[in-house]
């Protein structure tokens, strides 16, 4: 079954195109195809469904269309339902759209290369997707701003495949295309540039200058504004006649791919955050800021760049979230501290501000990067280098040097092609506060673009204690929620006859200083108002009624869980599906999230990262559950081995190993790889000659046959050189998340477990049959009956190369000593082939499982059932997460969740389990 939305809406299975029942059917199927294999929520679908106000039953008529549209399909399982929402499930090969992005990234790679041709041919291919415009005859609002993101891409791509083609010299080629696309977009100055460019190269110099002169007309006539500087660059050469190719269509560097790519990344990464936050549902609560009174700031002449004594010593500057990117912009700096009390928006202002710095990006302009600032510490890191490792971390592509060349993020941030923006200064420890602010005052003193988020009276209180200030950038204050604005809110989703908000907004015109004014002054508390009260059966009265602002506030995020996990049947369609979505019983979920909360207080942190969940067991718990079973499976290697004493021997020396450097170590955070095959031969020939040499020395160490050390050689060859197609994502505009991350990591623990279980087994299966016994040659380097120095020392070297990659040091000690003791056991030569294959087999799997657990993945999957097993958290622990970010108790930054706001993670905290 083939999905088409470049062009009309189409369906294609092998029996002919597929018609559906309405127009109305058609908006449900497009809304979830613009967004594939992921969860469309249903205030989505009804917003894509009617352009009007939706009717009462909206939410009822979308599930019918979704019942529908599994039985018209045929395949129930192309639809899925998501949590709140429906996922539809389709390949590359099934969507166009899909296809056409994979084509277009892929393209844009080769070019990066240097294989324009390549390139030219791989994005026409890419082109031959599309049909017209995107989902044509489609007509809601939501649908249609969506199919111009998808016609824009095009247009794009056709940019450049132009410019490509022009670097080759087609001039001819691309004159007849260009001419179609400035008919049709005669205010869009880039292909104007280009026509110009190839009619001038193909000797036509005079229609080139016409193409120039109807673009200037066209730009007067309809925005009053001349052509920008590269198409009259292009026309200053045209009339000097030069030869050389014009700097307005250049070719694409490194850097400028990795910018694009990653300014891409960041827009689709905080689209589905806002989308999923329901900022744009209809609205995010009013918020308006404006110049803090504070003394907190620079006068305004350094902040504006005039002389001192020319202008107010204050700055006057004032705004709301319509206007927060073109104010921002007018800073002759770009550099901006946003302030605020908890709770009043700092975080949505910054998403919605890289958002808007995005929608409009001019040429030239650095990428916005939101980043949360609270695992910086100034004293230990220079903040372009903890930069630079935040943006490998949360955009691995980025470290793949074959198409963005060496420390591609680093030199991002080193010639000023990112803006950061900072949230949550106040969240770092209390006393790296001014430290902070110093720091960041250093590192943009040459009129680097920054925004920073803080509580105000965090900030207030760091620049007083040590007078470290931004001595160039505006101090904005979030105001309070106005009166009306709140109510506007409140009411916004009433039905008609509802009149449950009609004593709140009484109590709150009568008291505008009272109480629960007071405590809806900021956007959090409004939200969470509206929230808790979403449901008909509730009374938001009961706010009226309570004593103080503390304990309205504490009354609105003890009922955000209970209004957000309401039990809601399945639909009918899907009700014996065994993919059914869980429900989580509020009790659970509760007390699931308090413990979280608990943990991650007292690690001092926001961040909800799966792979230190081992800190939440205890210690010796840890060191035992990761150290012991490991060490079982080397006692049963022994004792097949050489009987019962070598065995005890066997796990006694890697129990202790396991269980110190587990207990004394630290243990390692995930891997960001993926596979790649391409480019990567030179590097699997260096790591396969490194596992000849090993396979070598152990073969030759313990006196195999000729063929056996061969066959070690390309064993141990392979076991190392695999991991040279696991490296950095191909692209810098795919995203972390806590899924993903787990996946990869996963992947490379599991294939290097694997690896390395294979080489060690099967040596030590054919060491143990084939190594000959010969006493009377060893004699001066045995003690005792059967303890052999030499092998000893071969042991205790391998042994200790294993246990650095386990665990560093602890690990190279605690491993080094008991390879050792285990190598040094002088054990008779087997005799029963299937003895040496089951000793080889049980080495083998206790080596992968020390590696494996080792880990981040594998401690995570044993830590993770210990936790489980004390209901301490869901088995199914990132299902659970996922969920609770989907119904807006988490966010995802990144490869990490957090609580939706330290308040409710303090509040959570408190509460008992």
């Amino acid at each position: 079954m083939d999905f088409r939305v470049l062009g009309t809406l189409e369906i294609w299975t092998d029996h002919g195109r597929l018609a559906l029942p309405s127009a109305r059917h058609q908006r449900v199927l497009a809304a979830l195809l613009l967004a594939p294999n992921s969860v469309v929520p249903l205030p989505r679908l009804v917003e894509a469904t009617w352009d009007e106000e939706p009717p009462a039953t909206a939410t009822k008529q979308v599930q019918n269309c979704v019942s529908a549209l599994r039985e018209r399909l045929g395949d129930p399982s192309v639809i899925v339902t998501d949590g709140h929402g429906y996922r539809i499930v389709v390949s590359d090969d099934q969507l166009d759209l899909l296809h056409f992005t994979k084509g277009i990234a892929c393209a844009r790679r080769i070019a990066a290369q240097g294989s324009l041709g390549e390139a030219v041919r791989e994005i026409r291919e890419a082109l031959k997707l599309w049909r017209g415009q995107a989902l044509a005859g489609i007509g809601t609002a939501m649908l249609a701003r969506r199919a111009a993101l998808l016609d824009e891409q095009r247009l794009n791509a056709v940019e450049s495949c132009t410019d490509w083609q022009l670097e080759l010299g087609e001039y001819r080629e691309v004159i007849d295309e260009l001419t179609e696309i400035v008919t049709e977009h005669p205010l869009r100055e880039r292909p104007h540039a280009q026509l110009m460019l190839a009619l001038d190269r193909s000797g036509r110099q005079a229609e080139a200058l016409t193409v120039f002169h109807r673009l200037r007309t066209h730009l007067a006539e309809e925005l009053g504004v001349d052509p920008g500087p590269e198409v009259r660059a292009a026309h200053e050469r045209i009339l000097r006649a030069e030869d050389q190719p014009p700097a307005a269509v250049p070719k694409l560097g490194e850097l400028d791919l990795a910018a694009r790519e990653l300014a891409t990344a960041i827009t689709r990464q905080w689209t589905a955050e806002a989308e999923m936050r329901s900022l744009n549902r209809p609205e995010p609560v009013p918020l308006t800021w404006s110049t803090t009174e504070r003394h907190v700031a620079a006068v305004a002449s350094a902040v504006m760049g005039g002389r001192p004594g020319n202008a107010p010593e204050r700055l006057t500057l004032s705004g709301d979230l319509a206007d927060v990117v073109t104010k921002f912009r007018q800073l002759p700096s770009r550099q901006l501290v946003v302030l605020g009390e908890p709770g009043a928006g700092k975080t949505v202002l910054a998403i919605l501000l890289t958002l808007g710095l995005l929608a409009d990006q001019p040429p030239g302009e650095p990428v916005p990067v939101l980043l949360p600032l609270a695992s910086w510490n100034p004293r230990q890191e220079h903040l372009h280098g903890w930069l630079a490792r935040k943006l490998v971390q949360e955009y691995p592509g980025l470290a793949n040097t074959a198409a963005y060349g060496e420390d591609a993020a680093l030199r991002l941030v080193l010639e000023g092609r990112i803006i950061p923006i900072l949230d949550g200064l106040d969240e770092t420890p209390p006393g790296l506060h001014a430290a902070a602010i110093d720091a960041l005052d250093q590192a943009v003193a040459g009129g680097r673009p920054l925004v920073v988020t803080c509580r105000s009276t965090e900030y207030e209180l760091a620049v007083n204690q040590a007078g470290s200030f931004l001595a160039t950038a505006a101090v904005v204050e979030i105001e309070p929620v106005e009166l009306e604005d709140a109510i506007g809110f409140l009411t916004a989703r009433q039905r008609l006859g509802d009149n449950r908000w009609h004593p709140v907004i009484e109590k709150l015109r009568q008291e505008p200083d009272g109480p629960l004014a007071q405590a809806l002054r900021t956007p959090l508390m409004v939200d969470l108002a509206r929230t808790a009260y979403a449901h008909p059966g509730t009374d938001p009265s009961e706010l009226t009624r309570l004593p103080d602002r503390a304990a309205i506030e504490g009354h609105l995020l003890d009922a955000y869980l209970p209004a957000v996990y309401i039990r809601r049947p399945a639909p009918p369609a899907h009700i014996d599906r065994p993919t059914q979505p869980r429900d989580y019983d509020l009790e659970h979920a509760k007390r699931w999230l308090s413990f979280l909360a608990r943990q991650m207080e007292r690690g001092g942190t926001r961040d909800l990262a799966w792979w230190q969940m081992d800190r939440a067991v205890p210690r010796s718990a840890v060191a035992l559950l990761l150290g012991l079973p490991p060490a079982l499976l080397y006692m049963i290697t022994g004792w097949l081995a050489a009987g019962a004493l070598t065995g005890a021997i066997y796990g006694a020396a890697f129990a202790v190993a396991g269980v110190v450097s587990h207990g004394a170590g630290r243990h390692p955070g995930p891997l960001r790889v993926q596979a790649r095959f391409r480019g990567t031969t030179g590097r699997f020939a260096r790591r396969f000659a490194v596992g000849v040499v090993i396979g070598l020395s152990f073969g030759l160490g313990w006196s195999l046959a000729t063929w056996v050390v061969v066959l070690l050689m390309l064993v141990f060859g392979l076991a190392v050189g695999v991991h040279a197609w696991l490296g950095a994502p191909l692209d810098a505009n795919r995203v972390s998340s806590p899924v993903t991350v787990l996946c990869n990591d996963r992947a490379a623990t599991l294939s290097f477990s694997v690896a390395v279980m294979v080489a060690l087994g099967l040596f030590y299966g054919i060491a143990l049959a084939m190594t000959p016994y010969m006493p009377d040659t060893l004699d001066s380097m045995v003690i005792g009956d059967g303890f052999n120095i030499e092998l000893a020392l071969g042991g205790g070297v391998a042994a200790a190369l294993l246990g650095r990659y386990i665990m560093r040091t602890p690990g190279t000690v605690a491993y080094g000593l008991a390879g050792a003791i285990v190598g040094g056991q002088i054990l008779p030569t087997a005799e029963d082939p299937v003895l040496a294959v089951l000793a080889g087999t049980m080495f083998g799997l206790a080596v992968g499982l020390s590696v494996c657990v080792s880990r981040a993945w594998g401690t995570f999957a044993v830590t993770r059932l210990w936790l489980a097993a004390h209901g301490q958290i869901p088995l199914e622990l990132m299902a659970f997460l996922d969920d609770a970010h989907r119904r807006g108790v988490l966010r995802q930054v990144g490869a990490v969740y957090q609580f939706r706001h330290a308040r409710l993670q303090e509040r959570l905290a408190v509460t008992e389990s």
